[in-house]
């Protein structure tokens, strides 16, 4: 009888979860501005021919300066690299190393701020954002460079910068997340654990039913998405592997460091996140958060799934480092 009780409880309470999830997230994609997202696509199109002033515009309206908490020291180590260190820590912390999304085009330190901000403020890890550089004027491999020499430098200024040299994790948020996986590949041996929010596994159409179901008017449109895709692939075709690491054996993901996916649920790369995971099941853990979209980690009006994000990566990250 205790364990039937148990169970009506715990599937009571993730039946709340789900209902405050969704309401959130409902309210979330109602007030959205109409026809962003192709205005996005447009301002991406007619940069990719030349014209960035409106993607610049893009940029900007993105890039607002973020709140810190009181317990959170920032510094900017140089032009493209901000530290996010709690206060009055006296040891060296692990480091997490991360990538805002935003397509490849768009998104900044800034944009990601309200995330590193609160893993910094827990007091047990320190973050270290990177602005790297942006498609289409500088499409791959011109980003994923700037994360692996945010990856060396941090190695060869563990001292300095306080951190565990051994202890060196990295992450990101959509296109965040595909360079972290193809930084993680690329640096091999290096990486301690990687977090993955909902990340690009595969940089085109990949025809699965989350593309086809939410391919519009749940954050993260089919038709920009497929602008991101072209914008950072003007060199490049989407089959490499360090485009498109989803098409990776699962004898190369295994080599990769533990990993931490936390998908949304109604998201076009939601299958093609379960799909990655699944070939590497052993390292990659995957969290699915219920009723969630696109976008809870960088663009407010999803607290639940904000928080819920946040504590799993502490938990992953450094549990009780």
């Amino acid at each position: 009888m205790k364990t039937a009780v148990i169970s009506i409880a715990m599937t009571a309470l993730c039946a709340c979860s789900h209902s405050i999830y969704q309401r959130q997230t409902d309210e979330f994609l109602a007030n959205m501005s109409p026809g962003l997202q192709d205005r996005q696509a447009d301002a991406i199109v007619q940069a990719i021919n030349g014209d960035c002033s409106a993607l610049n515009r893009v940029r900007n309206s993105r890039n607002s300066c973020p709140e810190i908490s009181a317990n959170v020291d920032t510094c900017m180590l140089n032009p493209t690299m901000r530290l996010y260190s709690p206060i009055n820590c006296d040891r060296h912390l692990p480091l997490l190393i991360y990538l805002h999304g935003g397509g490849w085009t768009f998104g900044s330190i800034n944009s990601c701020a309200r995330f590193c901000n609160a893993i910094a403020s827990s007091g047990k890890i320190k973050v270290l954002a990177v602005d790297y550089r942006l498609a289409p004027e500088h499409p791959f491999p011109e980003g994923l460079d700037d994360c692996c020499d945010a990856v060396e430098y941090a190695i060869d200024k563990a001292t300095t910068l306080g951190i565990d040299a051994d202890k060196i994790s990295v992450g990101g948020d959509s296109s965040g997340g595909n360079l972290s996986l193809a930084t993680a590949i690329r640096c091999k041996g290096k990486i301690d654990k990687l977090l993955l929010f909902y990340p690009v596994t595969k940089a085109f159409a990949d025809g699965s039913q989350s593309w086809e179901r939410y391919a519009s008017g749940f954050g993260l449109d089919a038709r920009i998405m497929n602008e991101f895709n072209r914008a950072y692939t003007l060199r490049a075709e989407a089959s490499d592997t360090l485009i498109s690491p989803g098409l990776c054996s699962s004898a190369t993901l295994t080599n990769l460091p533990p990993t931490l996916l936390v998908a949304a649920e109604r998201d076009i790369l939601c299958d093609q996140g379960r799909e990655f995971a699944a070939k590497a099941p052993n390292n990659v853990t995957r969290v699915e958060i219920p009723k969630a979209v696109h976008l809870f980690i960088t663009v407010p009006g999803q607290p639940a799934a904000f928080d819920r994000a946040v504590a799993l990566a502490l938990d992953f990250l450094v549990g009780q480092y």
